[in-house]
């Protein structure tokens, strides 16, 4: 877009326009060196604790090298190195029995050591990782007395004028005056206003602090208040009528503004320097003593250390940096407004807080005319600047540009919380704006979501909050190892060659009804009349939808899809979400996620895969995609290993995807079933017996799935592994011991667990015996020897004979209760009486139907 103005850095410097007369800067992945760029970053601040660059010390003043080794720098007035922007290393203590002088005028920038920072793990107001404690400088010493203006060229800007204004020539020293080689306008970079100067009849200059892209920053005190630092911004080259517009427009924006992470303005007031035909308008703000996030971005490693503590800029303070500016920018897009320059050098870490500063860019959202001011590296592509102009995900991108470059200096984060955090800035950053975050408070939550999964993978406490986009369900897919058997599972396959536990994923089909359904969308007219109908009769509402425009929305079509997959017709819900999505775009996380239920439906495991990666890229914070690619990725695992040509090492990368994403899931919210139900399985796959018991041993007494999981664990632990391997003796004995405590339904299932657990014993009981670790008692006998394990397997398949529903099957189950007794004893024991199931046995202690709680004891 002709005519649009880009900020320069602090320096002052800018390339040369371009065909569009467009002034850009050194761009945000490191155009400048980390050095220069670091500078850049300091004098972009009003009351930084260092110096700005350009900025020389006052005459007279000595002049000393920095002391710092490898730093060619020297100290200058503020105490600081005008090259590593560190004060001198401080001097040895004095020797014992030697008066010290008195202390320093100048303080430290630097908190003491040992106070940088809240505890470990400590939170701030918001919830948010509490940033350490940046003291202020004095505000004296943050501003120099002498100027130095900038060089290195800059747009004249004089009626739209494009010539280059400020170039040396010939190796000389570029002019801080002169006049414009195209327009022929005079110009100038000299500051307005000199130490001493008084503004507004009250407003004391003390110094410079920052030379910007449009103006000079001025530190000054109000004399009504002693003591009262602000802050005043002037223009830099009046001439330019961008330049004055900007000015004008930061004044009216800020006036307005009342957020406690944005600069508050104060007033603004206007002054005529001598030979000034018009005087120039300052605004003046409040004085925010700190850092700036382009100086944490290029800070040495050290420094880090010293103001975040041993670990340095940590992953939870991006965060809290981030969701403080998108704070920000929501209040700012509430107002209609927009703040178009979000980068590191914008934002100040002071105290325990930010501030974001230099309101000069923002606009109206709805402006299509007035000049554009950005920073190249930060701001999207030229041709969409060009093309729309600037929006909401305009600002929105900036911000991922930001975080992006600030997360590169912290630790990485735990586990999948750093894949997330790198979908969450792709979105952000999306080459196609449909796709971007659509609100600042979007990307806000899926920012804090993305927090939430790195604190609890890197061990925090988890606090399970409810999802803003999926309703809570309590169903739960891939529970059959906490199910008790049934009894066609003897009557199928009768014997003592036991089958292995059930540790395969669930069927597709089953787990795409028990997956979490999305929110309603409160905007959708149609929203509040679903929730009152009936599933069962997707037919007769899509005929309705048809005619009543008032169910002709997006969430119809949606509820329609889940309607026909519950009823087993994926093609008309396949239909359906193909309706919604010409109503809502390409980029609807919904429709991803109803696209990955048909084609699980449907039995294309694969396919839903990719649906349920689209929805993961949109909603990195949310767990239910995670839990949908993990149940994917563990059923092409499986599938691999059965495959005719096995192919191991995929089938254990994908066994391995799968556990990363159930326990992402599992680690935030323990309450999870399903999450928990997968690891498990995962784990037991590969021989992780203890493993598995683990996991479930971590599902919390909150859950409704805490009872269920303890019966798992008592199978897993006594039960034998697909792979035909068996139980340990120790592992036994633990199993007996948790069996009492299960509370058990009376429909038959304590005696059918009891079943289970005995068969296996018999099945798996080494050659030898188990050994001193038998747990001898009423569940395994008092001696540790097959006969008496098959006496008491025939025992329990003599009762599940009372369960039959038919008497084909009572027979059945007679007759492998002969089968399993040993000789001569079998035969003895049918003269007893066949059928009668008369015998007794100390497993029949509880009977008539009642539950074996944790506080009763249960016989076997």
């Amino acid at each position: 877009m002709a005519g649009t103005t880009i900020t320069p850095d602090a320096t002052g410097t800018a390339t040369t326009p371009d065909a569009t007369g467009t002034a850009t800067t050194p761009d945000a992945t490191g155009t400048a060196t980390d050095g220069e760029a670091a500078r850049e970053g300091a004098a972009h601040l009003p009351g930084r604790s260092v110096p700005a660059h350009g900025l020389t010390r006052s005459p007279g003043m000595s002049e000393t090298a920095c002391a710092r080794t490898g730093c060619p720098g020297r100290v200058m007035v503020t105490g600081f190195c005008d090259t590593c922007y560190r004060r001198p290393p401080a001097p040895e203590p004095p020797s014992a029995g030697v008066a010290a002088g008195p202390t320093g005028a100048v303080p430290s920038a630097e908190p003491p050591e040992g106070s940088t920072g809240p505890a470990a793990g400590g939170l701030d107001r918001d919830g948010l990782p509490a940033l350490p404690h940046l003291s202020s400088p004095d505000p004296a010493e943050a501003a120099d007395t002498v100027a130095r203006p900038p060089t290195g060229g800059r747009r004249c800007g004089v009626d739209n004028c494009a010539g280059t204004i400020g170039v040396s020539y010939d190796g000389g020293p570029a002019p801080d005056h002169g006049y414009c080689p195209d327009c022929g306008r005079k110009y100038s970079f000299l500051p307005k206003l000199r130490p001493g100067d008084r503004v507004g009849g009250h407003y004391e200059v003390l110094g410079y602090l920052a030379v910007g892209g449009h103006g000079w920053v001025y530190l000054a005190e109000d004399n009504r208040v002693p003591g009262l630092h602000v802050v005043l911004k002037g223009l830099i080259n009046t001439g330019d009528a961008v330049a004055r517009r900007v000015a004008v427009e930061e004044r009216r924006s800020l006036t307005t503004l009342h957020h406690r992470d944005i600069v508050r303005i104060v007033t603004h007031v206007q002054h005529r320097a001598p030979g000034d035909a018009e005087p120039t308008g300052y605004i003046v703000m409040e004085y925010v003593g700190g850092r700036s996030l382009a100086w944490i971005r290029f800070a040495p490693e050290e420094e880090l250390t010293r103001l975040f503590g041993p670990g340095g800029l940590e992953f939870g303070h991006v965060i809290t940096y981030g969701c403080k500016i998108l704070g920000a920018l929501e209040y700012l897009h509430d107002r209609g407004l927009l703040y178009c320059d979000m980068k590191p050098e914008n934002v100040i870490h002071y105290g325990r807080e930010i501030k974001v500063i230099d309101l000069g860019a923002v606009r109206r959202i709805d402006d299509r005319s007035s000049g554009l001011v950005h920073t190249q590296g930060y701001a999207p592509p030229k041709q969409e600047r060009d093309e729309r102009g600037l929006d909401t995900d305009s600002d929105l991108y900036t911000v991922g540009r930001t975080l992006k470059v600030l997360a590169e200096r912290a630790a990485r984060p735990a586990g999948l919380a750093a894949r997330s955090f790198e979908a969450l800035i792709r979105r952000a950053t999306h080459h196609e704006p449909a796709a971007r975050f659509r609100s600042a408070a979007e990307m806000s939550r899926q920012l804090w979501e993305v927090l939430r999964e790195h604190q609890a993978l890197g061990g925090h406490e988890p606090y399970p909050e409810r999802s803003t986009r999926f309703e809570p369900t309590a169903a739960v897919f891939g529970a059959a190892l906490g199910t008790v058997p049934p009894l066609e599972r003897w009557t199928r396959a009768p014997g003592t060659d036991a089958p292995g536990l059930p540790a395969g994923a669930p069927e597709p089909r089953a787990t795409a009804r028990a997956l979490p359904v999305p929110l309603p969308d409160a905007s959708d007219r149609a929203a509040v009349l679903l929730g009152g109908l009936a599933a069962d009769t997707p037919d007769r509402i899509a005929a309705r939808a048809e005619g009543d425009p008032a169910l002709r929305t997006v969430e119809t079509a949606l509820w329609l899809c889940r309607a026909y997959l519950d009823a087993g017709n994926a093609g008309r819900a396949a239909e359906w979400v193909d309706r919604a999505k010409g109503w809502t775009g390409d980029y609807d996380w919904r429709i991803f996620w109803h696209r990955g239920l048909v084609h699980l439906t449907r039995g294309a495991v694969d396919r839903a895969e990719d649906e349920f990666a689209a929805t993961y890229a949109a909603l990195p914070g949310e767990a239910a995609p995670k839990l949908a690619l993990g149940y994917c990725a563990e059923y092409l695992a499986e599938r691999l290993r059965e495959a005719t040509e096995p192919q191991a090492a995929q089938a254990r990368d994908r066994a391995a995807q799968a556990e990363e994403f159930y326990e992402a899931v599992l680690r935030r919210d323990p309450t999870q079933g399903s999450a928990a139900f997968g690891l498990a399985r995962v784990r037991l796959r590969h021989g992780g017996r203890r493993a598995a018991v683990e996991v479930l041993d971590g599902v919390p007494t909150t859950s409704r799935h805490y009872d269920t999981a303890r019966l798992a664990a008592v199978r897993i632990l006594a039960g034998r592994l697909n792979g035909g391997a068996g139980p340990l003796a120790a592992e036994l004995s633990e199993a007996a011991e948790r069996l009492a405590g299960l509370n058990l339904d009376g429909s038959g299932s304590w005696d059918r667990l009891v079943a289970e657990l005995r068969e296996h014993a018999l099945a798996c009981r080494p050659a030898g015996g188990w050994g001193n670790g038998f747990p001898a008692g009423e569940l395994f006998g008092r001696e540790d020897t097959e006969e008496a394990l098959r006496g008491l397997l025939s025992r329990s398949l003599r009762r599940l004979a009372a369960q039959a529903g038919s008497a084909g099957e009572r027979g059945d189950l007679l007759d492998a209760a002969y089968a399993v007794l040993p000789e001569p004893a079998g035969l003895l024991e049918l003269l007893r009486g066949r059928g009668r199931g008369r015998s007794r046995g100390p497993e029949e202690g509880q009977r008539g139907g009642r539950g074996a709680g944790p506080g009763r004891r249960r016989t076997a």
